[in-house]
Formats: C-alpha cells, sequence, structure tokens
C-alpha cells in the first residue's frame, strides 16, 4: 500500500483492491479510481505539469495559462471506453489542477479539483508512485 498526503490533497493506493485500487481526494472530496483511471491520471498529470516547466520561462509576469488533455480510459477502439480530462490552470508562481472522469457506461464520473497549494505535491505523488498497469493486477476487464 502507498500512502500520500498533506495539505488539500490525498492519494492512496492498494493493489490487491479491485476494481478501485486507489483513492484520490482534494479538500472536502474524494473518489476511488480503477488502476486504468489512475494511470490516466499518472500520465496526463505528468505531461501537463512537464508542459509548464517547458512554457514557464516564456510566460510574462502577469500571463496565465491553461492547458488541457483528455486521455481515453479502457480500449479506445471499443464504444465502452470512458475517458479522463485533466486541466492545469497557471502562471509563474504555481498552477491548479481540475480532473473530470467520464466513465465508461454504467460506471460512476467523477468532478474534483485541487488548489494551488496543493496540485503540485499531488502531481509529485503521483510521479513517485510504481507505475500502474504493470503486473496486470489492476488492469480493467
Amino acid at each position: 500500500m502507498e500512502i500520500g498526503e498533506g495539505q488539500g490533497w490525498r492519494l492512496v493506493v492498494d493493489q490487491s483492491r479491485t476494481p478501485y485500487s486507489a483513492l484520490i481526494g482534494g479538500d472536502g472530496w474524494a473518489s476511488e479510481l480503477t488502476g486504468a483511471e489512475l494511470h490516466a491520471l499518472q500520465q496526463a498529470a505528468g505531461r501537463l505539469s512537464a508542459q509548464h516547466r517547458a512554457l514557464k520561462s516564456t510566460l510574462m509576469a502577469d500571463e496565465a495559462i491553461d492547458i488541457e488533455l483528455e486521455l481515453p480510459i479502457g480500449d479506445p477502439r471499443a464504444d465502452r471506453g470512458g475517458s479522463l480530462w485533466l486541466g492545469l490552470r497557471g502562471d509563474l508562481h504555481g498552477w491548479s489542477l481540475q480532473l473530470v472522469l467520464a466513465p465508461e457506461p454504467g460506471s460512476r464520473g467523477i468532478e474534483g479539483g485541487w488548489s494551488a497549494a496543493a496540485s503540485e505535491a499531488f502531481a509529485a505523488a503521483l510521479e513517485r508512485l510504481r507505475p500502474a498497469g504493470h503486473d496486470g493486477s489492476d488492469q480493467d476487464s
């Protein structure tokens, strides 16, 4: 089990739990994720934080940016997969994350977000996780 938490964020991963092997949370909300959903969140957060780092030096003092990414969850060839949208809003000094999970039909959806104070720490915790899905034990069926 891997546990991380700080001011305004929480991340718990227990690969032995199926189908919801992860718990994520922010100020006043929490939700469980499947292994595939967690993997998509890890990818999206990593890409967006890297894009922010790359663009940060080009921003003017009072300039803000919005970057967003949507990734498929499940088999994109099947008509039953969902998607995860992650948006980053920031400036030179920091950024916040917003999440929307549009699941496969018949499953739950999620909307949530992390403050600027919590987002970078949450994204760093996701980066430190062992990659989801490597042994196949947390894949959705």
